[in-house]
């Protein structure tokens, strides 16, 4: 019995003195004294080495001695307990972690860059809706229902339900928006129409079902061709530099009379053949004319006082030669690779 009592006050000594914090000290603790092959079971064995007269005291003596040794136990694990809600609190005197910039998307960059052109020739920027009915899209434009030049602009048309006689679609182009700014009558006109339209196109390395947009207006009296093709030479060489060669081609557009195509040099290619040019060295920007007297008078114009004009271009043709691409699906991959490479694009 004497031999018992002071082994347990050797053990209790021993884990008075025992130190450590963390989780590995606790557990390094429970493993010694507490585990399968503890101290504490091998104590316990002792029992059978006690006189009968003496197992009662033994009995006591030892369950003091367990219940000494679970005490440190759950004390070492309050303390790594604490121990790890410290270190999850984070330190908010330490410096930030740096957060990586992104970029503006090219598309986004080349629509800004357009738009700050003309807005130093006094243009101001017009929105309109991308669903839209068939009279701002169509008709309107001197395109009535079953005219050939709709061909030209398959789109994609949207089931308003049996209520409605209007039919609704998603629009070709943003010329609605310039139909809206006429309708509201308040003249001269001078603006740009950005957005995004849409075409039942087959998706390609050159076309797209959706893509943007930006279109000019400007109406007052007096405005000629000579107007329209100086505002257009300001704008490519703003945009492309001074060397850039610029060409005229006769066209057709049912809302402008006369109307053209106006092409840059490819300086991608410098002239030798490329996917963009199509192996011609010119690249086509953008289409123009005089606004059709039509048009003016469905928009309850003066075409006898007024006339006007009228220029549109994509935006993904004009980014894809400033900056080399030669795949328009890349501007709607998303991909983070493509991406970056416009971090510092200007």
């Amino acid at each position: 019995m004497q031999d018992l009592i002071q082994k347990l006050d050797a053990y209790k000594q021993e884990i008075a003195e025992f130190s450590g914090s963390g989780e590995q000290a606790a557990e390094a603790f429970r493993i010694q004294w507490l585990g399968s092959k503890g101290r504490v079971k091998e104590a316990m064995g002792e029992m059978k080495h006690v006189p009968v007269e003496q197992k009662k005291e033994a009995g006591q003596l030892l369950n003091e001695f367990k219940l000494f040794a679970e005490s440190k136990y759950a004390e070492l694990k309050e303390t790594a307990g604490a121990g790890a809600a410290d270190q999850s609190t984070p330190d908010l005197s330490l410096p930030g972690d740096a957060v990586p910039l992104g970029s503006r998307h090219p598309i986004s960059l080349m629509r800004h860059k357009i738009i700050s052109i003309f807005q130093r020739l006094g243009f101001a920027v017009a929105e309109g809706p991308e669903i839209e009915d068939d009279w701002h899209n169509f008709t309107a434009l001197n395109m009535p229902a079953h005219h050939p030049a709709r061909d030209m602009q398959d789109t994609f048309y949207v089931d308003a339900g049996e209520n409605t006689a209007v039919d609704w679609l998603l629009r070709t182009h943003t010329s609605n928006t310039q139909i809206r700014e006429m309708e509201k009558g308040k003249l001269p006109i001078r603006v740009i129409c950005p957005g995004r339209v849409y075409r039942n196109e087959t998706i390609s390395a050159r076309s797209h079902c959706f893509f943007h947009q930006v279109e000019g207006l400007y109406i007052d009296e007096n405005v000629s061709f000579a107007d329209l093709k100086q505002t257009l030479y300001f704008f490519v060489r703003e945009m492309y530099g001074k060397d850039v060669r610029v060409r005229f081609r006769p066209s057709y557009f049912p809302f402008t009379e006369p109307s053209a195509e106006m092409d840059v040099s490819c300086f991608i290619c410098g002239g030798k053949g490329c996917n963009i040019c199509k192996k011609t060295g010119w690249v086509e920007i953008l289409g123009c004319g005089m606004v059709h007297p039509n048009v003016l008078r469905n928009c309850n114009i003066d075409p006898e006082k007024y006339t006007g004009f009228a220029f549109g271009m994509g935006v993904e043709r004009p980014a894809m030669l400033k900056y080399g691409i030669n795949d328009i699906r890349l501007f709607s991959e998303n991909d983070v690779r493509f991406l970056k490479q416009f971090t510092a694009a200007t």
